[in-house]
């Protein structure tokens, strides 16, 4: 998986490998001796909430299909994106790299680095303040970037593991979820303060805000369900399940204004759920890719973008019939999706290959060619999604 933190894969690696009969109990592994920050749930029925490293070896390599534009290189294993709509900016968090690439929308080009915290993943654009927030799961706090000076201008102590960001226009509020404590906190962006902190379900990750219900949906990847939070309340109103693993990815969900529904990627069953706010109930499941992990909705075109880590591509899903209508190949490991309503295009961050490739929504093509990467040298682990099994290979 492209982001899950390091503190999981710690806690967790030897005794899955174990487990799986690929390394023995007597046998050392340090962290220093495997690619940082790529770890994945194990995607098999029998063992929810496992989990293992993986890396691109995982993932089909591909360089894409652009037939246009320069490559957009950023950092260290890009994972979550946002676009801002007051500079026509896009925001993309590099995890291993501990900064913000802020892309210009009108030339695709890097024109500025954030440094923040340890391992950025989420990232979510505050229209009120002209402001971004960025989670830092290794340092368990966000950074406020005012998007006037591209600088720092706060830094927040959240939970643990913080991942996913959403803003709430509603109350002026943002919501961040702590995979590592099993809750969200809510910061109040008039103070950069932490006002309350709500409980909710297993490994939360997905968080999207419902501007028609004023509710804020969380996807819990080790419980398979999500929490829908009131933010009149902050209290969890409802709790509806879903597939395996979902919301592993930053934007993980998406709502669409216009059926008022919530669209959850489901990573360790290759598919969407789409939930209806009006009875908090499933109704539907769109099958896309490997690995689905990053959602967007496009209010131009009315339909949905997935990234989809394990085939390299982006599946586009008509909101109005629920299906799969294109599918578009992309750069290795592509994890964060954000659109663009200015110029109908939508971003996608390929974490395996530390770039970013541009989708024209009218077209279905990619405008921006990504370029591949390569992994840090050493040894990894491999999840074999067929029988979820563990092996070590060279890099």
């Amino acid at each position: 998986m492209a982001h899950l933190s390091r503190w999981i894969c710690a806690s967790l690696v030897l005794l899955v490998a174990a487990a799986s009969g690929a390394i023995g109990v007597g046998v050392g592994l340090s962290w220093s001796t495997v690619s940082p920050s790529l770890t994945a749930p194990v995607a098999h029925e029998t063992v929810p909430g496992a989990f293992a490293l993986a890396t691109q070896r995982s993932v089909v390599s591909t360089t894409g299909s652009g037939t246009a534009g320069d490559p957009i290189s950023v950092g260290s294993y890009p994972a979550g994106i946002a676009y801002d709509s007051g500079k026509k900016e896009v925001f993309v968090a590099n995890e291993d790299s501990s900064n913000v690439s802020v892309i210009s929308a009108a030339t695709d080009k890097v024109v500025a680095s954030v440094v923040v915290g340890t391992e950025p993943v989420g990232v979510a654009y505050d229209p009120g303040k002209k402001e971004v927030f960025v989670a830092n799961s290794g340092s368990e706090n966000v950074s406020v970037i005012s998007d006037a000076t591209n600088k720092v201008v706060a830094t927040l102590n959240v939970g643990t593991a913080p991942q996913g960001v959403a803003y709430d226009s509603g109350k002026k509020e943002v919501f961040v979820t702590n995979t590592g404590s099993d809750n969200v906190s809510v910061i109040s962006d008039g103070t950069n303060k932490v006002v309350a902190t709500v409980a909710v379900g297993t490994y939360p990750f997905g968080v999207v805000y419902d501007s028609g219900k004023k509710e804020v949906f969380v996807a819990n990847s080790g419980s398979k369900n999500v929490s829908v939070i009131s933010d009149a309340t902050n209290k969890v109103v409802a709790t509806v399940n879903v597939g395996t693993n979902p919301g592993l990815s930053a934007p993980e969900e998406a709502y669409d204004p216009a059926k008022n529904q919530v669209f959850v990627a489901n990573y360790g069953t290759d598919n969407v759920s789409v939930i209806s706010d009006a009875t908090n109930k499933v109704v539907a499941t769109v099958k896309v890719g490997d690995y689905p992990e990053g959602v967007t909705y496009d209010s131009g075109k009315k339909e949905v973008f997935v990234a989809n880590a394990g085939s390299a591509s982006v599946s586009v899903i008509s909101a109005a019939k629920d299906k799969v209508v294109a599918t578009v190949t992309v750069g290795m490991e592509p994890t964060g999706v954000a659109y663009d309503p200015a110029k109908s295009e939508v971003f996608v961050t390929n974490y395996g290959s530390f770039t970013v490739s541009v989708i024209s929504d009218k077209t279905n093509k990619v405008v921006a060619t990504p370029a591949a990467g390569t992994s840090p040298g050493g040894f990894v682990a491999v999840v074999r999604k067929a029988d979820a099994g563990l092996e070590f290979a060279p890099v």
